[in-house]
């Protein structure tokens, strides 16, 4: 199989593994931890804004590539069988009903809020030297 279409495969998987944990976090039998996790993941995966913006170079696609996927598989890790295989027929079913990928506002308000956090912190850094 060419290194292009596992690539494919892959992405589709993650993109229906954060709609899977979007169920997930609602589900009454999913533990608080793995609640959080599905929260942040999911936050972050649909966020239209990405922490580390993909036009700095290498760094711009570490979040995409290691990052989203290890909250995934966390998330995963956490979430009970039962719940991990009923959720993924939710997603499975909501993404073949619609044809778009959900977006989170949220999502993309906590991002802005880390990068203004981040720039305020640097200013202050460089104020005191």
């Amino acid at each position: 199989m060419k290194i292009r279409k596992l690539v494919g495969l892959w992405a589709r998987r993650i993109k229906g593994d954060a709609v899977m944990l979007w169920f997930a976090r609602k589900h009454p039998d999913t533990p608080l931890l793995a609640k959080i996790v599905c929260i942040v993941a999911v936050l972050y995966a649909l966020s239209p804004i990405d922490l580390i913006p993909d036009f700095i170079p290498i760094l711009g696609y570490i979040d995409d590539a290691l990052l989203l996927p290890a909250m995934i598989w966390l998330a995963v890790r956490l979430l009970p069988p039962q719940v991990l295989a009923l959720c993924r027929e939710q997603a499975d079913d909501w993404t073949r009903r619609h044809n778009f990928k959900p977006r989170s506002y949220i999502g993309a308000a906590i991002v802005v809020a880390l990068w203004c956090l981040f720039a305020y912190l640097c200013w202050r850094w460089m104020s005191v030297l």
